[in-house]
């Protein structure tokens, strides 16, 4: 798909502007029909709590688990407004008519990625600009939604390198109840005290980076990531189950709500308490 496009442009190249901090009338517009539709005329309800743990801005936040459309929204649910928060996503699950990239790429808020593109350098430069503006630079480690409800699956190492390379604030963000939606679906999201990548790696790290793209970068990210899932898994689990609606409960419009901005496939969902959350 992006051969079909001249190639993978991806990222600050495809934005073509710094990535903004403030909400623009436009955008404060588009949430509020958002909102409206979501809240109003599909009466969706997400439970959120933490938000006394929030910077300022010029922080990561990194969140799991990952399981629909609307894990974006429930993240600038539990956000204010300002500082706006920006997301790596998928181009070819985003893009699919003109008409989409045009408005998103007006709206704001996403810094695409082609599967098989361009590589983490750009990336750790989106989020550079980002953090460098006052924003937030939002990441969802598990990269898919294809998982198990109620636990988090396999981190990827973008979002740890990008980590260590930033030496930003991290904030832990636990999402859940989006594996499928319908009307009157409950969720749930929690934001966590921040971290670091000091605290991640515990006084057993030496506090030396190691040089960038090495195996050895590659290894200290690994650890991060498992650091992190450690936190996070435990507080998925945990809210889960207060999601969940009994059999009896009608699921109007589910199959249509589920898939609403998401190419219909197989998900993989699977018993939460048939195995320990993996760890990286």
């Amino acid at each position: 798909m992006a051969d079909a496009r001249g190639g993978a442009v991806e990222g600050l190249e495809w934005l073509g502007r710094t990535p903004e901090r403030r909400a623009s009338v436009f955008y404060r517009l588009v949430r509020l029909v958002a909102r409206f539709l979501l809240f109003g005329v599909f009466q969706l309800r997400i439970d959120t709590s933490g938000q006394e743990h929030l910077p300022a801005g010029g922080y990561l936040l990194v969140g799991a688990a990952h399981r629909g459309w609307m894990d974006p929204f429930l993240v600038v649910h539990a956000l204010p407004i300002e500082p706006r928060a920006w997301f790596l996503g998928s181009a070819p699950s985003t893009f699919t008519t003109r008409w989409r990239e045009v408005l998103i790429h007006r709206l704001g808020g996403l810094l695409p990625v082609w599967r098989g593109g361009i590589g983490v350098d750009q990336h750790v430069a989106s989020a550079r600009a980002v953090i460098a503006n006052g924003a937030v630079f939002a990441q969802m480690p598990e990269g898919t939604v294809s998982g198990p409800a109620g636990r988090i699956g396999p981190f990827r190492l973008g979002w740890a390198v990008i980590a260590l390379r930033t030496d930003a604030p991290i904030v832990p963000f636990a999402m859940v109840g989006t594996e499928e939606l319908y009307v009157g679906r409950r969720m749930a999201s929690r934001i966590l005290p921040p971290t670091s990548v000091a605290a991640l790696l515990g006084p057993g790290w030496s506090g030396v980076r190691p040089e960038q793209g090495s195996r050895a970068e590659l290894d200290l990210a690994r650890e991060l990531s498992a650091a992190l899932a450690a936190i996070l898994g435990p507080v998925v689990a945990e809210m889960w189950p207060a999601t969940v609606d009994p059999p009896s409960r009608p699921r109007r419009l589910r199959r249509r709500l589920t898939w609403l901005f998401l190419r219909q496939g197989r998900l993989d969902r699977g018993d939460p308490a048939a195995a320990d959350p993996p760890t990286g």
